[in-house]
């Protein structure tokens, strides 16, 4: 190095010169190690449609699944996801790098808690809410509730430019979330901000609130990095880095174990605390995995044979070799007709486990639970010494892998980290407590409302507790919600709590001066302009009931109350007056005016419930159901009318489900001993009907 003189000479630079230099030139140039948590994070940009470039070649996505029920599944269900899972393994070749992430994070204890809290309505029942509200506090404590259980595949391809990159990567999606739905998965591919929001939730283990929009990035000037980074990290203790005043460790697993199990997977991610858990998987193109495991045998062939020739030199028997040289020459072989008879490929897999706590302390009781775990099923979960940074970016769902420590697995092999365990049924907003997951013993929390079919049966043996569930359930809607409640009782078990909760209770039975008109009806009593079509199915089962029989209602006897039901409610539909309303001597005189045989047979069977002694159904109704929490107790009606008083019930309770419907408010019906109307095959396909209708007029029954 010099530098020139004025008469043009150069002049060589003295030693202080050149150190000088060089340190501004280090200065400018930078050592190539990250200084700031920003340069840290490996990647170089995050596209909104939710690809991310890697550096100048990579590019990877994210898809984010469910949990299945798994564990709780039958030995035939679980082995076919299994086969699954085997061939999604199979679907991907060398050039595709695949993550799967497990990230549990714990969210705010004291929001979480406030989110179970029933807002007080200056009611008589404030009481009542204030106990729940604590109830569920409690039961909060309990399980891995407050922990957010994320799953997320990562997949990484090189591509020469972004266009190229999108395309396969489309393609890759596609058939990835096929393989999902195969295995019973909901699955989904996250956009930009939602990859930056879990990078954001992995740094952030505390659940900091993720803010972020893309029209910021110009007017600020910062990158996306700048919204998901930590405010610290630092790597100068080997085995511990330091994150935002937390402290974190990340381990690899070493596999020792002949056999592993599918449990594996779920046990470390069971914990009190955060943990995030990758799977690393690459595969190996088979060619080149034969001829690996070829060369492989070739070399414990020849240590066999310098065995043997020591073995000779030395004067003992030649077939006596080292113990491992023999079973190492014997499981290379069965991988190798493994991979050349079988449907299984040859993955190099890295299986990382990250812990964060408060303290070091606390941090080395996580790493100590986690290692538990391992060992339990036969397996070391060693430190990684000096890489803890690399150990931290490579636990990222960014899809790349700065570990270098692998271990071969089969396809089969890979697979066995099940990435399922069982489905989590926890919902916000106005969710209901329905009890704790068998699994997991994490609160159950569903608002039936939203699901997909709100309908409900609750099933068990007797004794069970099948109607304080529904007791329980009613005491949810009735303090969070303004929706009316009907039940009917055919038992008398509800109406001490309808009694409490200052309910309405209707006791029918023969000697009870509170009546029900079967034959009600309201203009809105079906979708179509002519509702008698819906109440001549009611009157069927009606009739059906009362006339027995094991074949049901002849076709010509449907006709006869078909025609029946037409007439007597023509004076009503032409001017609905209360008082035109008929009853069931209206329906019995229809009947008897036709003078034909099977018409005056059904109107004999109808005698005995329109002026014999069981004619408590032959009168107008004279209740007024103002009440939004009804109880119709049926259990007096007796054997031979109880079917009846519940398929009654059920009519009057849809003409209410069709009123509420105009005003927007949803009807709760709950039905005990629902089993009793699916005897009957009329009176079960009525039933059915009016369920399927429900659903769709804001009604949710539970039977």
């Amino acid at each position: 190095m010099s530098r020139k003189q004025n008469g043009g000479r150069p002049v060589k630079l003295s030693r202080a010169e050149k150190r000088e230099i060089q340190a501004i030139i280090r200065r400018y140039k930078g050592d190539g190690k990250p200084h700031t948590a920003q340069e840290s994070i490996p990647y170089e940009v995050m596209y909104q449609d939710g690809v991310c470039r890697l550096n100048q070649r990579s590019f990877s996505k994210c898809i984010e699944f469910s949990d299945t029920n798994y564990q709780l599944a039958q030995p035939d269900d679980r082995t076919a996801t299994f086969e699954y899972l085997c061939d999604l393994y199979n679907y991907v070749d060398a050039s595709i790098h695949v993550q799967f992430s497990f990230v549990n994070r714990r969210t705010d204890p004291a929001q979480y808690a406030r989110s179970f809290e029933i807002a007080p309505q200056g009611d008589d029942f404030d009481d009542i809410r204030a106990e729940y509200t604590g109830i569920l506090q409690r039961q909060l404590t309990r399980g891995n509730n407050g922990i957010v259980k994320t799953k997320y595949l990562t997949f990484t391809i090189e591509a020469d430019n972004l266009k190229a990159a999108r395309a396969r990567l489309e393609r890759i999606e596609t058939d990835l979330l096929g393989y999902f739905k195969m295995m019973g998965a909901a699955a989904r591919v996250l956009d930009g901000a939602e990859r930056l929001e879990v990078l954001h939730g992995v740094f952030h283990p505390d659940g900091e609130l993720f803010r972020f929009d893309w029209k910021w990035l110009p007017t600020a000037g910062l990158s996306t990095k700048d919204f998901i980074a930590p405010s610290s990290l630092r790597f100068g203790n080997s085995r511990v880095f330091g994150i935002s005043g937390k402290y974190g460790a990340v381990s690899f697993l070493q596999i020792l174990a002949p056999e592993l199990s599918d449990e594996m997977l779920a046990d470390f991610l069971n914990t009190e605390n955060g943990i995030v858990v990758n799977l690393h998987v690459q595969a190996i193109e088979q060619t080149e995995a034969i001829k690996r495991v070829k060369r492989k045998i070739t070399d414990l062939d020849a240590m066999k044979i310098q065995e043997q020739k020591k073995a000779v030199r030395s004067g003992y028997d030649m077939d006596i070799l080292p113990s491992d040289l023999a079973t190492y020459g014997t499981d290379a072989k069965q991988l190798l007709s493994k991979l050349q008879t079988r449907n299984e490929r040859l993955f190099m897999v890295t299986f990382l486990v990250l812990n964060m706590a408060d303290t070091q302390r606390k941090l080395s009781n996580e790493v100590f639970r986690a290692a538990g775990v391992a060992q339990k099923y036969n397996c070391a979960l060693v430190r990684l010494d000096d890489q803890q940074e690399q150990g931290l970016m490579s636990s990222l769902p960014l899809g790349q892998n700065h570990i270098n420590i692998q271990r071969g697995l089969t396809t089969s092999s890979a697979a066995i980290f099940v990435p399922f365990v069982t489905q989590e049924l926890f919902q916000g907003g106005g969710a209901m407590y329905y009890g704790v997951n068998a699994k997991t013993h994490n609160m159950i929390m569903l608002d039936r409302k939203r699901a997909r079919c709100p309908n409900g049966l609750k099933l068990g043996t007797p004794g069970s507790g099948k109607s304080m569930s529904c007791k329980s359930e009613i005491v949810s809607v009735f303090l969070t919600t303004p929706d009316d409640i009907f039940v009917c009782d055919p038992e008398a078990e509800y109406f001490p709590l309808v009694q409490r909760l200052h309910g309405q209770v209707i006791k029918l039975s023969p000697t009870s001066k509170d009546y029900v008109n079967p034959l009600d009806i309201n203009l809105n009593y079906s979708e179509d302009e002519n509702p008698l079509a819906l109440k001549s199915d009611f009157v069927l089962s009606f009739c059906e009931l009362v006339m027995g029989g094991k074949n049901g209602l002849e076709p010509i006897e449907k006709t006869v109350i078909d025609r029946a039901v037409q007439v007597i409610y023509r004076p009503y539909l032409a001017d609905p007056s209360p008082e035109k309303m008929p009853v069931l001597s209206d329906l019995h005189a229809a009947l008897t005016a036709q003078h034909i045989p099977e018409a005056d047979r059904v109107a004999q069977a109808l005698d005995l419930y329109v002026s014999g002694s069981l004619n408590v159904f032959n009168h107008r109704t004279n209740v007024d159901i103002e009440n939004r929490l009804v109880c119709f107790d049926i259990k007096d009606l007796g054997k031979q009318l109880k079917k009846l008083g519940m398929l009654i019930v059920q009519d009057q309770i849809w003409g209410r489900v069709t009123a509420n419907r105009r005003e927007g408010r949803a009807t709760w019906y709950f039905a005990d001993e629902f089993h009793l109307l699916l005897k009957e095959e009329q009176t079960a396909a009525y039933s059915a009907e009016i369920w399927k209708r429900f659903r769709k007029w804001g009604g949710i029954p539970t039977g």
